[in-house]
This record gives C-alpha cells, sequence and structure tokens, in this order.
C-alpha cells in the first residue's frame, strides 16, 4: 500500500481501516537505508515509499483500528458459525480485520459449508494421477507470481510457492472446464496470504470461480467478457459523458478494465484497497466489482474526459487507479456506496442478460 501526504478521516461514527498489531510504524531512517521494507503481507514497498505520512498516519489512527478489531472480536466471542445479517453488512463493508478475514470469508461466500460436506476432498485430488498440460501451464506461471512479495521467493521458508502450486493444481483437476487460467495464480496468491492455509483457500477459490464469478475463467471467459460490457453499459446510464467519448474515440472496453476483473483489482490497487474490496465481494457477491469501477471512472470523469486519443484514455485509466483516493481504503470503500448511487441487481441481471446474448451473436 502506498501512501503519500494525505490524511484519513476521524472516527465520526465510522470506522477506519483494521491494522495489524505487527505494524511497525517506527523505522529508523538509516533501517529504511539498510534494509528492504515489505508490509504486513510479504510486498516490498517502493523505493518513494513515504515513511513520514506513514507513520504520521498509523500513530494517529492506530487507536482507533485497534477498537474495530476489538469491536468484531467482541462479537464473534463464542460464536462458531457467522450467519448474514445487517449487522455483519454493516460490519464487513467497515472491513474485516486480518485475523478474522479468512474466518468472515470462509462464512460469507459458503466456502466453510461445502468444506464441512466434503472432508478429505481437496487432498484426494493432489493424490490423483495429474493432467500433464496442467501441470505444465501452473509451473510456467509460479515465478510470475508476486515477484515483489518475499514469501513467494524461492528463497523464502517457508515458500508459498509450493502452496500455490498445489491449490492451482487441485482446483484445475477440480474444475475440469476452467483447469487453469492466467490470472488465477493472483487469487490464489492472495487467498493464501490471508488464510495461511492451502484447504481453505481452495474452496475459496471454489466460490470466486465457481459461484460469485461464473465463466470468468473458462477458455471462452464469456462472463468476463459480459461483465465488461455491462460495465459500458453502466457507464452509458450513470456517466454518460465518458460513455460517449470512450464511443468517440472507439475505444473497447476491454481494453482499459479487463485487468481490473480478470484479477479483481489485485497489482491494480493498493493491497489494503483490495482486501477491502474482497471483504465485500466475499459477502455482497459480484456487484462490488461494477461499484469499484463506476467509481473510478466517475469520481475520475474530468481527467478522462482530457483525452483527446486512444493513448491518452489508456494512460488515463492507468492514473485513476493510482493516488491519495485509491490508498485511503476506508474513504474510498465509503465511496464506492454512495458515488454510482442506486445499483439494483435486477438491473445488473437483465444487462447481463442482454450483453452476453449480443456477444454469444457475434462469436457465432
Amino acid at each position: 500500500m502506498e501512501i503519500r501526504s494525505r490524511r484519513r478521516q476521524t472516527e465520526n461514527g465510522t470506522d477506519p481501516t483494521p491494522a495489524q498489531p505487527q505494524l511497525r510504524i517506527n523505522v529508523p531512517s538509516t533501517a529504511r537505508e539498510r534494509v528492504p521494507s515489505v508490509d504486513p503481507y510479504g510486498f516490498e514497498r517502493s523505493d518513494d515509499f513515504d515513511y513520514e505520512s506513514y507513520e504520521e498516519l498509523m500513530s494517529e489512527y492506530l487507536a482507533v483500528l485497534t477498537r474495530r478489531s476489538i469491536k468484531w472480536s467482541k462479537f464473534l466471542q463464542g460464536r462458531s458459525r457467522v450467519e448474514k445479517n445487517l449487522k455483519v453488512k454493516r460490519y464487513v463493508r467497515k472491513g474485516v480485520p486480518n485475523e478474522h478475514r479468512a474466518l468472515i470469508w470462509m462464512a460469507a461466500s459458503g466456502s466453510q459449508d461445502q468444506m464441512d460436506k466434503n472432508p478429505g476432498y481437496y487432498h484426494s485430488l493432489l493424490q490423483a494421477q495429474h493432467d500433464p498440460k496442467l501441470v505444465e501451464a501452473i509451473r510456467t506461471d509460479l515465478h510470475r507470481t508476486f515477484p515483489d512479495n518475499v514469501q513467494f521467493r524461492k528463497t523464502a521458508e517457508p515458500c508459498l510457492q509450493k502452496t500455490l502450486y498445489n491449490v492451482l493444481l487441485a482446483y484445475g483437476h477440480h474444475n475440469k472446464a476452467v483447469g487453469y487460467c492466467q490470472g488465477m495464480n493472483f487469487i490464489a496468491g492472495y487467498l493464501i496470504i490471508i488464510t495461511k492455509d492451502e484447504e481453505k483457500s481452495f474452496w475459496l477459490m471454489d466460490a470466486l470461480i465457481g459461484r460469485i464469478l461464473p465463466d470468468y475463467y473458462t477458455p471462452a471467459m464469456l462472463g468476463l467478457k459480459t461483465d465488461q460490457e455491462v460495465l459500458g453499459q453502466l457507464v452509458k446510464i450513470k456517466v454518460p459523458e465518458v460513455w460517449q467519448a470512450m464511443t468517440e474515440h472507439n475505444v473497447m472496453w476491454t481494453l482499459v478494465v479487463s485487468r481490473w476483473f480478470i484479477c479483481l483489482f489485485i497489482d491494480i490497487l493498493p493491497v489494503e484497497t483490495v482486501l477491502r474490496i474482497w471483504d465485500c465481494l466475499f459477502y455482497e457477491g459480484s456487484k462490488i466489482i461494477f461499484r469499484v469501477a463506476l467509481t473510478l471512472i466517475r469520481h475520475n470523469q474530468a481527467l478522462i474526459l482530457q483525452a483527446r486519443n486512444l493513448p491518452d484514455i489508456c494512460d488515463h485509466f492507468k492514473q485513476i487507479t493510482k493516488g491519495a483516493f485509491v490508498e485511503d481504503c476506508h474513504t474510498f470503500m465509503q465511496t464506492i456506496f454512495k458515488e454510482p448511487g442506486s445499483l439494483p441487481m435486477a438491473t445488473i441481471s437483465k444487462l447481463r442478460e442482454t450483453c452476453r446474448a449480443q456477444i454469444m451473436a457475434e462469436e457465432s
């Protein structure tokens, strides 16, 4: 998570992003020069990381973030199950502390139920005979997965590449219609970082790819293509000036937002912001992706409209995923539920039906 000069709002009835107890906020300058710093998830911080702003921010909000964690701990105390209700939804939207993320993601997505109903299934997949083509495809991408994360390097102990390989291999055999597709390695990697558990990561993959985002990763990628066009239609409704500009410059939506969808904003937005998005994605489903995308576009429409040609548009779409607005994950998450306005699932479903039919007709 890159942090520049910025401030987060104080606790005015809402709670900022949960922090991790292990965050080190007082880093001597000599240590910064001597040792490459990593964030709590193992990602190396960039050379231009603003330590002073980070320390200022954390010194101001650490107590608030701790109180948020305490609220979750009190809520979960003595609970073996977490049922969906308005209180939990409100808590999730405010952010799930990292120590409770695996539990909440598993419960909210139905993954815990699936794992409980299928004891030993994950390990049976690993023990089965493996498809050589699947093995080769996965191995090819292992070293490309988070090269800036110290936990995925071969020198790490333990090295998460082996865990990543197991999860992807098991899933490829579990869902033969998907097998393995580029982009899945980053999703599995994030799940492993948070859950620290192979089997839970596998079942969360199953929830994302099998239920929350169906047909995103199949060979035809019909679900992915459909949702990109759905976003275009939503922009036409919500931000018509941007839709008009895209049309005039003949820019296909897949050119500027395909990585947003296929990587679920990994390597697009800061780590903490991605995790906050995923909190809601597991709880509320795919509609969250549209809310995030619409917010990025609507909030930055003035910049997008400055584009004079195709390269400008592509460059401006990269710019809108950086900076203070997306780094302040708590304010950003509050904004995604306000700025796009009403977004009924019925509207999305109807648009999906229309866009899917159009794509299938064009490809037939």
